[in-house]
């Protein structure tokens, strides 16, 4: 377990570095996400026993990872209630926008992927 998650904090670090260094306006946990995709793409194989169990238990326990997020939202109240008209309309337009995309690139990746009569994919 102790190889897996060093792998896991290597990739986020390595994120955190990237997206510095070049100014990019990625947070750096998901270049490390991207990262360690690309890597578990390149090794053409599925991941060790120990990523899986390693990442599964980390994913059983996410739910402690909010905790700091609602700390930070309570300590914020004060600017929330400054700006919760502004709030009050962002977050259902940016949910109906996310739920939209989503549906419409699944459609169309479904499309892609549709056997045709012949039994092979449609590209």
């Amino acid at each position: 377990m102790l190889n897996a998650l060093t792998a896991l904090i290597c990739c986020q670090f390595a994120g955190e570095v990237i997206a510095r260094a070049a100014s990019l306006p990625l947070p750096g946990p998901v270049i490390g996400l991207l990262l360690l995709l690309a890597y578990l793409i390149a090794r053409d194989r599925a991941p060790d026993r120990e990523l899986t169990a390693t990442s599964g238990w980390l994913l059983r326990h996410f739910g402690l990872l909010f905790v700091p997020a609602g700390v930070g939202v309570i300590t914020q109240l004060d600017v929330l209630g400054d700006n919760w008209l502004p709030l009050l309309i962002a977050i259902p337009v940016s949910t109906l926008l996310g739920l939209l995309t989503t549906g419409w690139v699944m459609q169309r990746l479904s499309r892609t992927s549709e056997p045709d009569e012949s039994g092979s994919k449609t590209s």
